[in-house]
């Protein structure tokens, strides 16, 4: 026993050390509905700034990662499209999805379908599965020139107007909850609710990220000095990226919003318009188990440890980033629901049968990452 927990200890340590590799993925709007557009990509410390693609690119405004496929989406507001890129290599594939009136924003939400905000048409946001089926207008009213969006542990949807200069709640089956932000906004991008139910936005034309409590009472500036804000993630040490108009940059910030530097400085490689930044892990496919029935290599990022046994732990290599977890068996059934996962818990399999089983995470940045186990009780 004491050995296996030593085992389980030393491959945390290591998943925890090796774990913190990642690039950073930048949308480039360029001059808003005029080129030059592009999606630029740099490594973790904000150097080697390369151009992903520029392929099919119009206005783009957001980035969302499908790992299981390699597979991103780049959704583009000038062409009323979602379209489909090579993961690795940025080329394009196809289109995802069309006749969507502006697309901004895109996350997966807590029931795995893809949400996507629209800045014209209705506003109302739409819901998309993960091969690009249309599903439905979720939202009972529209929001316009929406551009942010995020959900609370409850699965409450949040959504910001940036010509309305508020924040909208929609309950778990969409119907509108009222306003939950109607002062203090000049033109709101992002949204981001912490884990205490804390909602951070940016604030584009007022230049700062502002902090409503969970109640949506305003509570003060975060981080001030910006101009033009959109675009926000966390590093795995918890400091903020941000992206910066008015300086062509992405600005980095510490856990209480000071500033520390230019992480990616003012017009590098062509940037000019930032307004999305995503955070991507980078993957290791190497199995970390040996085991004589089974040979498992995690599908995706390994989020669970170890790929074989009775008990699991599952961590969150990312602070605050995994909003919700879905467990499937191997016909596709859901098992288990679990909630937000600030730090790491151990899950055992609930007095369910033998067998593999598929874990969905959703990441607070959109993405969807899968990882595959195999019970044995």
């Amino acid at each position: 026993m004491m050995l296996r927990l030593l085992f389980l200890f030393l491959l945390l340590v290591s998943i925890g050390v090796n774990g913190q590799n990642f690039n950073v993925y930048i949308s480039d709007a360029g001059n808003f509905n005029n080129p030059p557009w592009q999606i630029l990509r740099t490594d973790k410390n904000g150097v080697n700034v390369t151009v992903f693609t520029k392929e099919k690119l119009n206005w783009p405004q957001d980035i969302l990662f499908l790992e299981d496929s390699n597979t991103v989406l780049i959704s583009n507001l000038g062409a009323n499209s979602i379209s489909r890129h090579n993961a690795t290599t940025g080329a394009y594939i196809n289109l995802f999805a069309s006749s969507i009136q502006g697309p901004t924003r895109m996350k997966i939400g807590p029931d795995s379908l893809l949400y996507v905000l629209q800045w014209k048409g209705s506003g109302k946001v739409k819901r998309y599965d993960l091969s690009g089926r249309y599903v439905d207008d979720f939202t009972s009213v529209g929001v316009p020139q929406s551009i942010g969006l995020d959900w609370d542990k409850q699965g409450n949807l949040y959504v910001s107007s940036y010509n309305g200069d508020l924040v909208r709640k929609f309950d778990t089956s969409g119907a509108d909850s009222g306003l939950f932000i109607d002062s203090s906004l000049v033109g709101p991008t992002n949204i981001w609710i912490e884990p205490n139910g804390d909602m951070l936005v940016l604030d584009y034309d007022g230049g700062a990220v502002k902090r409503f409590d969970a109640q949506g009472k305003y509570q003060g500036v975060f981080i001030s000095g910006l101009g033009k804000c959109e675009g926000i993630d966390r590093l795995p040490n918890n400091d903020w990226l941000i992206g910066n108009g008015s300086s062509r940059s992405v600005k980095l910030y510490d856990t209480q919003g000071k500033y520390k530097k230019e992480f990616v400085p003012g017009s590098t490689a062509g940037l000019r318009t930032p307004n999305a930044v995503v955070l991507r892990m980078v993957k290791d496919t190497t199995d970390t188990t040996t085991n004589n029935i089974v040979n498992i290599k995690p599908e995706e990022f390994g989020l669970i440890y170890p790929t074989v046994g009775d008990s699991f732990t599952i961590t969150n290599e990312l602070p605050n980033s995994i909003m919700s977890v879905m467990v499937f068996d191997m016909n596709g059934k859901l098992v288990e629901r679990l909630s937000l996962i600030e730090e790491q818990i151990t899950w055992t399999g609930n007095n369910l049968q033998e067998g593999y089983y598929v874990f969905h995470f959703q990441m607070k940045n959109g993405s969807l990452i899968k990882n595959r186990i195999y019970l044995r009780p």
